[in-house]
């Protein structure tokens, strides 16, 4: 027992430690901390296209690593935050951005979680009232189970018991 907790302890550790770690590569850092700051901004804000769920800074995909470059390149070329985002929309779609805008284009995905949610919502509900349907509740009892019932509560308690 006491290795079982042990082992949960440093995979819980492992876990915690491990949700911190970022992808970037020593190499890939900007001499200059403003420029390099706002590079980190950038690249939290654009996913990675092979894992999704990631943004390219938290990503260790070769593609993530090519778009963290592209990042600081643009910056060290001069460029805007809004230039740099422009620049990579352009080329990979709204889909990049982890937050993408809200517009005809992305309105299914802005939608879906609110429609899953009320379906989620009429699901529930619906099973819920069959549930409140099919369960027999409180029923007045019929004139044989009344007459049944006198007898039983007339008889005298059994003393053997």
């Amino acid at each position: 027992m006491p290795k079982t907790a042990a082992l949960l302890r440093a995979s819980a550790l492992s876990i915690l430690l491990a949700s911190g770690a970022q992808a970037i590569e020593p190499g890939e850092r900007l001499s200059d901390p403003a420029l390099e700051s706002r590079a980190r901004a950038l690249s939290a804000e654009l996913r990675c296209l092979v894992c999704q769920n990631q943004s390219i800074d938290d990503s260790n995909a070769p593609l993530a690593k090519d778009l963290r470059l592209l990042v600081r390149e643009r910056i060290t070329a001069g460029d805007t935050d809004k230039d740099v985002l422009k620049f990579v929309v352009a080329r990979y779609g709204d889909f990049v951005l982890l937050r993408p805008p809200f517009n005809l284009m992305t309105l299914a995905l802005w939608l879906t979680p609110l429609l899953a949610l009320i379906g989620g919502v009429i699901a529930f509900r619906r099973s819920f009232a069959a549930l409140a349907r099919s369960s027999p509740g409180e029923q007045p009892l019929s004139d044989a189970e009344r007459r049944r019932l006198d007898e039983i509560l007339r008889q005298p308690p059994d003393k053997s018991v």
